[in-house]
């Protein structure tokens, strides 16, 4: 049922050559007497965003180097518990410049005593945000990880970062919005006619739309006021679906992953690890 902690070190690349299958077989185990493990991830639909797991026993590190646009040793980082592959570099619709992979996760729900891995996660930023970083310079990953300012000072520059999830199992898109709108809500204390008409938007994109095992859904901040939603499910997009234009909305979903309790806290540390040894 536990997986044991795997710590990946790459080095750097030159750019990678980029391909439309850029992700591998999830696998999953269960334990046999359940026939049907969907049947256990459907029962809510808060599964996907609510509670944050203690999932940081699996946690992938990266060498990022400010200088270059490359991160890593490969053109591919793969996330160990789920086994996706995520491209170490990428362009995408809305991006002025490549964004380079900083860390990556999985979020995973606990039912009884059975780990149901729902989707991995890789957070892709332009390289330049690192300028805005410098307080935090010589910083150790436990500093990083107990000072929200670091991720508040990302989510406010004015430069691109992008979150990458990839799905391991189907799932129903309305469940989805459903799981993702009860993280979203309780951040938005009081919602302005824009913040609602900016979730109406997001909720549309997802209502009535399978997600089959494998779709890559991308959310893109180019600023902090506006949040760029893409869904794919044959490799990376080539078009935005939707441009979400509300900050309280933008920096709500940016707090989900990367706020005080993170859905997915094998991601932020992942991100965390990345960020001490960029800012050595």
């Amino acid at each position: 049922m536990f997986e044991a902690q795997a710590i990946c070190t790459p080095t750097r690349l030159q750019l990678p050559i980029f391909t439309r299958n850029c992700i591998s077989r999830p696998r999953i185990g269960f334990v046999a007497r359940i026939s049907n493990p969907n049947e256990l991830l459907c029962q809510t639909h808060s599964c996907f965003f609510l509670s944050p797991l203690e999932d940081i026993r699996t946690q992938t590190r990266f060498t990022f180097n400010a200088s270059s646009s490359s991160v890593g040793s490969a053109e591919y980082i793969e996330e160990p518990a789920t086994k996706v592959r995520f491209q170490t570099s990428l362009s995408l619709p809305g991006c002025s410049i490549s964004l380079s992979l900083l860390g990556t996760g999985y979020r995973e729900k606990v039912f009884a005593i059975i780990g149901v891995k729902v989707y991995a996660a890789g957070l892709y930023v332009n390289q330049s945000i690192l300028n805005s970083l410098n307080a935090w310079k010589g910083r150790s990953a436990a500093e990083i990880q107990e000072d929200s300012s670091l991720f508040s000072t990302i989510f406010q520059s004015p430069l691109e970062k992008s979150l990458q999830i990839v799905l391991v199992r189907d799932v129903d898109g309305k469940t989805f919005w459903d799981a993702l709108n009860d993280a979203i809500s309780p951040r938005i204390k009081s919602p302005t006619p824009v913040d609602e008409s900016a979730l109406s938007t997001f909720r549309s994109i997802f209502q009535g739309q399978p997600l089959k095992k494998g779709t890559f859904i991308f959310l893109t901040w180019p600023d902090p006021s506006k949040m760029l939603v893409c869904i794919s499910a044959d490799g990376l997009p080539s078009s935005v679906d939707a441009a979400i234009e509300s900050e309280n909305v933008a920096l709500a979903l940016f707090d989900v992953f990367f706020g005080d309790t993170p859905v997915s806290s094998s991601l932020k540390s992942s991100v965390v690890n990345g960020l001490e040894s960029v800012l050595k």
